[in-house]
């Protein structure tokens, strides 16, 4: 028997779930408490992983005989692209939210990724020991004004002196007292919730009956349904993302994590379910995705994959390439294999050439599975080493840190001499920043990047100039008169001949327009000048003396006085935004965009985002290096926006 057919001689392929919620929710509190419920110990974090939320993590476990792989994905909007990528190889979405419904509109974003990623889901409302005199209607209602997924009940919580201690199975109709470190215990069904249950189950049959005629029927006749009448459609529904079951728990205390346990054993889809509904034959060589990359030291990379179809084994060809090695995921007690099969998350090494994203086979003829797109960037810092002679390993190590994290992007501005690197936010960048110390050993001073300022005139203006040396050979000589006037914002930059009669030969004609657009490179205000017409008049010239050279020369003299006398103007780029913000922080976003010299367009309710907005303006990119920093600040993190140079205008005070 191979390695992975005796990993799964229990028969079931290994299932995949993705961890997702919002900071703070207890989401990582969760993933731990799952794997310790299933006997396995979760893999380590440092303080700063862990207060900030940066890390994706993968455990596996095994619970009742089935093998399972957690995705602990990061909770800070600034590291989504990670979250996507999870989802991306998942075969379910467990929600973790909070119990107060003040705090559903950070879910909003987390409903939409699992949409884009097509996949079932289930919500687990944590902290519900915290929920007070609040209930869980309050909360549900909430959360469903952000989900376009019906969100329905699974359980309904008990109270006993005020505190939720347990909870009523909505299908099975049994009552339970949470027990920390033990099973939940039976118990009966206290009679002040009796009312509360048959309503919830009510509402939980009708929503399930939807999709499933023979509940259906027996609703209408108000026929009570059994259990068995509610799980079926119930597990088709999950599979199927026409609806989201919502548990309950609190995750720190261990309460509902065995119950939650043995919903997702019952109702998450195998691996087999996943592939086909993203277009995977069960039949045919083996198939992996890359969903991440990482750099190990002296392990070389690693590209940890989902194996959607077939065994793959070390040393096989990838892609054209050879796989240098499999481990079952490289963080604590990283362990190797010899094989992996079907619907298992390992790390391959040596694949050098392969990316983020990539479909893998043997053949490499496999037709690229769908992978999310990185989010455009938000904010961007310049990047120097303390050291000069640092600078080759810096451009080395921004390279492995961008092939890790594709929501970095690493940009050569060669017009003002920096290294500009860029991402989600400044905790993004901050964590960037601190890997390039802990794994490259590089040092780095961050500033904010420089504005690609532009100049031009507001009026015409001419200029003769002259320019004579004598040598004791050929001398030099060139004679012109110039005249520069002001183009329509976005024209760019225009040469005329208007020479009559032979003042300057043909043959000159060609460097002194050379020599006036060259000259547009630095202007009197010292930026390029943008948008001007130059216009060659009149000039002389000597039978021997003159050349390109002597004109190119008497050219530049000449602009550099007309530019000077045309009451040039710097001008400064302007981006069309769009903030993303829900509802209730639309005022303040405009506040934030007007003191920022922004010109609001308009705002509009997001198509598909109930209870957002989309707020559109004009806002100087001088004015933009930290925006998301105070918008985040004023919508309680959930602010965001988008960007796209409109136009150049005459640069003006705050």
């Amino acid at each position: 028997m191979t390695e992975s057919a005796s990993r799964h001689a229990g028969g079931a392929a290994p299932r995949a779930i993705a961890l997702i919620g919002p900071q703070a929710s207890g989401k990582s509190t969760l993933f731990d408490a799952l794997l310790a419920a299933a006997g396995s110990a979760p893999p380590r974090r440092d303080a700063r992983t862990r207060a900030m939320g940066t890390a994706l993590r993968i455990g596996h476990c095994s619970f009742l005989g089935d093998p399972w792989a957690l995705i602990d994905c990061p909770g800070s909007v600034e590291f989504a692209a990670e979250t996507a990528a999870a989802l991306a190889v998942a075969d379910l979405a467990l929600v973790v939210c909070e119990a107060t419904p003040s705090r559903a509109a950070a879910l909003a974003p987390v409903f939409r990724a699992i949409e884009r990623a097509d996949l079932p889901a289930m919500v687990f409302v944590n902290k519900v020991d915290a929920l007070g005199d609040q209930h869980i209607r309050d909360t549900l209602a909430a959360l469903q004004a952000h989900s376009r997924r019906p969100l329905v009940l699974r359980q309904v919580p008990i109270r006993e002196a005020g505190q939720v201690t347990g909870y009523v199975d909505l299908v099975s109709e049994r009552a339970y007292r949470w027990r920390r470190g033990e099973p939940s215990e039976l118990i009966r069904m206290p009679g002040d919730v009796a009312a509360r249950e048959a309503e919830a189950r009510a509402a939980l049959a009708e929503a399930l009956a939807d999709h499933d005629d023979a509940l259906l029927e027996k609703v209408v006749e108000d026929a009570i349904p059994t259990p068995d009448d509610l799980y079926r459609p119930l597990h088709a529904d999950i599979a199927a993302g026409a609806l989201d079951a919502v548990l309950l728990g609190a995750a720190e205390k261990q309460h509902g994590v065995l119950r939650l346990w043995k919903a997702l054993r019952h109702d998450v889809p195998g691996p087999e379910a996943t592939a086909a509904r993203r277009g995977i034959a069960p039949e045919g060589e083996p198939v992996a995705q890359v969903f991440r990359t990482i750099h190990a030291g002296h392990g070389g990379k690693l590209s940890c994959v989902r194996i959607w179809r077939g065994a793959v084994k070390d040393g096989a060809m990838m892609d054209g390439a050879r796989i240098g090695g499999i481990t079952r995921w490289p963080a604590g007690e990283a362990s190797r294999a010899t094989e992996a099969a079907a619907g298992e998350i390992v790390a391959l090494g040596r694949l050098d050439a392969v990316g983020t994203g990539a479909t893998l086979s043997p053949s490499g003829a496999a037709q690229g599975l769908p992978f999310p797109a990185p989010p455009p960037p938000v904010y961007a810092l310049a990047v120097a080493t303390e050291d000069r002679k640092d600078d080759v390993r810096l451009t080395a190590a921004l390279a492995r840190l961008a092939e890790e994290d594709p929501s970095l992007s690493v940009v050569q501005d060669a017009e003002a001499g920096q290294i500009l690197l860029t991402g989600q936010g400044d905790i993004h960048l901050g964590h960037a920043v601190a890997r390039l110390a802990e794994a490259h050993g590089l040092r780095v001073t961050t500033t904010r990047p420089r504005i690609a300022f532009r100049e031009t005139i507001r009026h015409a203006a001419r200029h003769h100039a002259r320019h004579r040396r004598q040598t004791g050979g050929h001398g030099q000589f060139a004679d012109v008169t110039l005249e520069v006037t002001p183009r329509a914002r976005g024209e760019g930059f225009a040469f005329e001949d208007r020479i009559v009669g032979g003042a300057v030969p043909r043959k000159f004609i060609p460097a002194v327009g050379e020599a006036a657009e060259d000259a547009t490179r630095r202007g009197p205000l010292g930026n390029p000048v943008v948008d001007i017409t130059v216009t060659l008049h009149d000039g002389a010239f000597h039978s021997v003396d003159s050349s390109d050279m002597a004109f190119a020369t008497a050219t530049r003299m000449a602009m550099q006085e007309a530019l000077a006398k045309a009451e040039p103007v710097v001008l400064e780029p302007v981006d069309h935004v769009i903030i993303l913000v829900p509802q209730d922080g639309t005022a303040a976003a405009q506040r934030l965009l007007s003191a920022r010299r922004g010109q609001i367009l308009g705002y509009a309710e997001k198509e598909d985002w109930p209870g957002w907005d989309e707020v559109q303006a004009l806002v100087p990119e001088a004015e933009l290096h930290d925006l998301i920093i105070e918008l985040r600040s004023l919508t309680m993190g959930l602010g965001t926006y988008t960007r796209r140079f409109d136009h150049l205008a005459e640069a003006r005070a705050r």
